[in-house]
């Protein structure tokens, strides 16, 4: 693992969101998109050398919709930027980390893959890479 690559947090209405944050940081996210695949709505903004993901649930049975069922808003996820996804999440399943599903496109152009929060003491961990272009 290179870095954080950012923090994502599960919000209920990523529009009221967006404004709390652009007021908090001085300016907008540099970047919004939906990732249909997982029932997601997403946005980024750059805070120095790091970066926030606001998460909103696009139907009830997506992972974040369910979170924010569950648990309510808030810090959802850390995600690690990798140059390896492939051998870092072998490594990690080796070291007997629980991985959630296989690797799969994510939002902000990245290959992404989970383990579940009950091997890393309660936080859900992201891997990311830079897709090909």
């Amino acid at each position: 693992m290179r870095k954080i690559e950012h923090i994502g947090i599960a919000v209920k209405d990523l529009k009221n969101a967006n404004e709390t944050y652009t007021k908090l940081y001085g300016k907008p996210p540099y970047k919004e998109e939906r990732v249909e695949s997982e029932g997601v709505a997403t946005a980024f903004f750059q805070v120095g050398e790091n970066k926030i993901e606001l998460l909103e649930g696009t139907n009830d049975d997506s992972p974040i919709s369910k979170y924010i069922a569950k648990r309510g808003e808030g810090i959802h996820h850390i995600a690690y930027d990798v140059s390896d996804i492939e051998s870092e999440r072998q490594r990690l399943i080796d070291e007997g980390f629980e991985a959630i599903g296989g690797i799969r496109k994510g939002a902000d152009n990245k290959l992404v893959c989970f383990f579940h929060p009950k091997s890393t003491h309660g936080v859900l961990l992201e891997l990311c890479q830079d897709r090909p272009e």
